[in-house]
């Protein structure tokens, strides 16, 4: 289920909306015009390399920032 990014081309509002298979057409939310514009929009991707650079993940709770960021220990 992708999010998609969308500029209104009534009023010029932008917004996101997750996407399902059997999701209506996208209409914007501030004046529900449905003239929209995709927007290109960047993702977020790591290389193996400045992954193996991050902390590994805390033992108990799996928190991203590593061992000791969460409470349980």
């Amino acid at each position: 289920m992708p999010i998609y990014e969308y500029a209104c081309a009534a009023c010029g509002s932008e917004f996101e909306k997750l996407v399902r298979e059997s999701s209506p057409a996208a209409e914007c939310p501030n004046c529900h015009s449905t003239d929209l514009r995709k927007k290109l929009s960047a993702f977020a991707a790591l290389s193996s390399a400045a992954a193996r650079e991050l902390p590994a993940a805390c033992g108990s709770c799996g928190h991203p920032d590593g061992p000791g960021a969460c409470r349980f220990q």
